[in-house]
């Protein structure tokens, strides 16, 4: 058995380190929250972008949902495992935290290394999706979405709507037009009386800047997060072991 100044020594450590722990582990439940809350904003606003790199529905905003909600709950059993001491649930909680970050570090390299890549297979999409608009698909809704919230038209420019089917019988889309009013079927039809009725800018350069600024702003977070869950590794070893040992030292 250990001296008692021993574990004396020991106990204000302990305590210590719990109480960074727990503040730790209250913040990384926030992180949680703030994740979720990027999730349900990603499926609400950038949801016309995001489908439309996809080609279809993407389920990006319901990775960063879920993600957000299990980090809550381990959050949660951070603190919990924390208040009661319990070695092996610390355990958990860090291997728990390691597989975090190694994912998201993971994911957040992979997107950088491969962002070129995913912007060339987003002008493709972009370029199929104007091909095959109809005016009714979820594709061509997002398209329209596109166009009427960052006011361009086509993918470089509004002519671009020339080589697609649906100008054959209803001219360029409405969502093209400055003013609804003043574009008539027949002014659709024309591109150059169109040219003064609808935007002239085209899309895909507008697009990408938007995707590109939002996908910065979410990577930074989820480096600063990834990285910051390594604090946490830390002293949920730390307090593993010295509990550990405290409760060894008392046999």
């Amino acid at each position: 058995m250990s001296p008692p100044s021993r574990r004396l020594q020991t106990k204000p450590v302990i305590t210590c380190l719990k109480t960074f722990l727990i503040c730790y582990s209250l913040i990384f439940w926030f992180t949680g929250v703030v994740l979720l809350a990027v999730g349900v904003w990603g499926k609400v606003s950038l949801e016309a972008y995001l489908s439309l790199a996809s080609e279809g529905g993407t389920n990006a905003p319901y990775v960063l949902i879920g993600t957000g909600a299990i980090i809550v709950i381990f959050g949660l059993f951070g603190c919990f495992a924390t208040c009661r001491g319990s070695p092996w649930m610390l355990k958990l909680y860090a291997m728990f935290l390691t597989l975090v970050f190694l994912a998201e570090l993971v994911a957040g390299i992979s997107g950088f290394i491969f962002r070129h890549e995913i912007k060339a297979v987003m002008g493709t999409a972009y370029a199929n999706a104007v091909k095959s608009y109809n005016d009714t698909n979820t594709l061509s809704s997002a398209l329209d979405t596109i166009q009427r919230t960052l006011h361009c038209c086509g993918v470089k420019n509004y002519t671009d709507w020339k080589d697609s089917p649906y100008f054959n019988s209803k001219g360029i889309p409405r969502s093209c037009c400055k003013e609804n009013s003043n574009c008539t079927d027949e002014i659709l039809k024309d591109l150059d009386k169109a040219g003064k009725e609808v935007f002239t800018t085209g899309c895909f350069a507008l697009v990408t800047n938007v995707m590109e600024s939002n996908l910065g702003v979410i990577a930074g977070i989820s480096f600063g997060i990834a990285f910051f869950q390594v604090f946490g590794i830390f002293l949920a070893c730390c307090l593993s072991r010295y509990i550990t040992n405290n409760q060894y030292e008392m046999v």
